[in-house]
């Protein structure tokens, strides 16, 4: 099925979706990370993240662009990704909380190529104890610069007291024909710090992301293991 074709079955769902619908909640933040075990390019790097999320009575959206700043490797990076979950069904009760239908667009662009691919995956929201969310997508991957392949990618948030908060993703991708199979597995551990600084709580964090990531990029025998310093001000 072509891309056009995707795209309007797409539009059809969120037109439909979004006839009566409500938002339920929102949330918008600003992240600053460092790191200096990067691997391809520069080994040290600074991030500015904007993200935002929303829940609505069809389902949610999730929207995050990065600007990465690697003084040896050509200059500036942009990545970043727009993805929406739209409700199918939801079980009256049990291990599943809901269905979704889930179109995501990645995005970037550097000194040396853009490049923009689909992905369309069925997922869900499973109940796991303690967890504000844990949720598996199953993608296809239509790839602008090689060939397509295959995506499961995890999302969690823990909250583990009243102000520590860990919370990640995993992507594991199969291999294409110019890249190896790939596991990139991300989390962060925050604290609110804004708490004793005079801030409302639940809108300053500080932390560590720390990302492994095996075959990074799908270069076979890359693998990074990165800490990064982290601040998030929830807006």
């Amino acid at each position: 099925m072509s891309l056009k074709k995707y795209a309007a079955i797409i539009g059809t769902l969120l037109l439909t979706s979004t006839v009566n619908a409500e938002q339920i909640w929102s949330d918008a933040s600003i992240s600053f990370l460092n790191g200096s075990n990067y691997e391809v390019g520069d080994s040290e790097k600074s991030i500015i993240t904007l993200e935002h999320a929303s829940g609505h009575t069809w389902g949610s959206t999730f929207v995050f662009v990065d600007r990465l700043h690697d003084s040896n490797f050509g200059g500036n990076e942009t990545y970043g990704e727009m993805s929406a979950k739209i409700t199918l069904f939801k079980p009256k009760n049990g291990f599943i909380k809901d269905v979704y239908f889930s179109p995501q667009l990645e995005f970037g662009s550097n000194p040396f190529s853009n490049f923009n691919n689909y992905l369309f995956g069925v997922g869900a929201n499973l109940n796991i104890p303690n967890a504000k969310y844990f949720n598996v997508t199953f993608f296809t991957r239509n790839n602008d610069l090689s060939d397509n392949n295959s995506q499961v990618t995890f999302v969690w948030s823990f909250p583990l007291t009243d102000s520590v908060v860990y919370d990640g993703f995993a992507d594991i991708a199969t291999s294409h024909d110019t890249a190896s199979a790939q596991q990139n597995i991300t989390s962060q551990l925050k604290y609110d710090v804004g708490q004793h600084l005079g801030v409302k709580k639940g809108r300053l964090y500080a932390g560590i992301e720390y990302v492994y990531w095996n075959n990074k990029f799908g270069i076979d025998g890359i693998t990074e293991s990165n800490v990064n310093f982290l601040v998030k001000w929830h807006l």
